[in-house]
């Protein structure tokens, strides 16, 4: 009996050091796990930080920041070139219901319409654009914010790539010898104030000041300006290849197509909000 006392002994003993064992050899894996995350905080503040540093040079110094960057900007202008997509469609979603109120507001002016209005009338449309601006219709009509920016940002981000694309060849058939990372990068570059237009009318469309559509305007013609600019920071190391001027017009009709897809998609999305706003009865019992 004492012998199997001591054997149970012996194995209570055993197990455990084997669990203190175990938890030592687990410890330092379960105290490693939280530096991952930190590590990911760190690389994300240094990229921020490189990024705040490198568009606000490019707003400072434009040529030269266009100039001096090579591929290893890619990543600062990748950045650029999807805040500068994001921006139209968060802007317009914001915004849309102040462009509403521009558009009637152009269309009372029309001397057709402004003879037969009564100024009963314009302070009926007065009384109606507070009443607009102070109500949340984007929520009434269903009018979800992540579906219409991600969709509109992603086919606005495709019409910049084939942009982008369009101009490399282009330069290429210019003689351009340059790598397509370094080419992105300067074009990226240049789109630092077309991009800041965009942020600065962004903000405005959130403080609902009506200018903020000019801003959006010059934010995307500007990129009719991107083009010349990119092509002309380059060397050409032939004297055989395409002229610049024919080399801007040709992605000039790239730019023209593909602003053609982007305002037809933002017109099926206008077409929905009218369509949600005339169908929707809480607005109708509202105005």
């Amino acid at each position: 009996m004492k012998c199997g006392h001591k054997l149970q002994e012996e194995a209570a003993v055993s197990q455990t050091a084997a669990a203190s064992e175990y938890q030592s050899q687990s410890q330092p894996q379960t105290a490693y796990v939280p530096q991952q995350p930190n590590q990911r905080v760190r690389q994300a503040k240094k990229v921020s930080k490189s990024f705040f540093s490198y568009f606000t040079e490019g707003i400072k110094n434009p040529t030269a920041t266009a100039h001096a960057a090579g591929e290893s900007q890619f990543v600062n202008a990748l950045i650029t070139v999807i805040l500068y997509a994001l921006s139209i469609p968060i802007m317009l979603y914001v915004g849309w219901k102040l462009l509403l109120i521009q558009f009637v507001r152009s269309m009372f002016k029309l001397p057709i319409i402004s003879e037969e209005l009564a100024p009963s009338d314009m302070e009926d449309f007065n009384t109606g654009t507070d009443l607009i601006k102070a109500t949340d219709i984007n929520s009434i009509i269903h009018f979800n914010f992540t579906d219409f920016v991600f969709k509109q940002g992603i086919f606005i981000f495709i019409g910049l790539a084939v942009i982008i694309g369009a101009t490399y060849v282009a330069a290429k058939f210019g003689k351009v010898d340059v790598s397509f990372k370094e080419f992105f990068s300067r074009f990226g570059t240049f789109m630092i104030i077309p991009t800041a237009l965009l942020l600065i009318g962004l903000v405005l469309a959130f403080l609902h000041v009506e200018y903020f559509s000019y801003f959006m305007n010059f934010g995307l013609l500007s990129i009719f300006l991107v083009v010349p600019f990119t092509i002309a920071s380059f060397k050409q190391s032939g004297t055989n290849g395409l002229d610049r001027i024919y080399s801007t017009l040709i992605v000039y009709v790239v730019i023209t197509i593909v602003l053609t897809f982007i305002a037809n998609g933002l017109g099926e999305e206008a077409k929905t909000i009218i369509t949600r706003m005339g169908n929707s009865s809480e607005l109708n019992d509202l105005f």
